[in-house]
């Protein structure tokens, strides 16, 4: 019902748009992320189903440079997007921890980080563990569990 208001508030369509789908290790895990351009911020709009158990219920999500979510375990999906070049937490794609609630997770938030056509082509992730924001360079979250290819609407 919140994220219907904001939504509803915001008054636009998305963006862009990343399907989510689980690694091998993963395959239930599934949902989606909207991006909405404001004027001077981009809500985030994610839903998904199927994470595992780890023991917090917190899993690390962020934006990461590469443009495939090809092979097991991602490999091309690089490092944080990190255009400024600043420490984790603050690079651009980096976005609060998803909890999970029996395995499903809904989250929106705003960032001034970066604009909608900045992340076409790049990738979301969900981490296995939750984000330390100590741990250089990406907080020590863990091996990538889902991927999502950030695609233009």
């Amino acid at each position: 019902m919140i994220e219907e208001v904001i939504i509803m508030q915001c008054n636009c369509k998305p963006g862009a748009k990343a399907i989510i789908n689980g690694s091998g290790e993963y395959p239930a895990l599934h949902g989606e992320v909207l991006f909405y351009q404001e004027k001077h911020a981009v809500l985030v709009s994610v839903k998904v189903a199927g994470l595992p158990q780890n023991g917090t219920g917190f899993y690390g999500f962020h934006i990461h440079e590469g443009g495939s979510c090809e092979g097991e375990g991602f490999p091309n999906t690089g490092s944080h997007y990190n255009p400024k070049n600043r420490p984790h937490p603050s690079h651009a794609g980096d976005l609060p921890p998803l909890l999970s609630f029996r395995g499903n997770a809904e989250m929106t938030v705003k960032t001034d980080r970066f604009r909608v056509r900045e992340i076409i082509g790049k990738t979301v992730i969900i981490h296995s563990a939750a984000d330390d924001f100590r741990t250089q360079p990406s907080g020590d979250s863990g091996m990538k569990i889902a991927c999502g290819v950030i695609r233009a609407e």
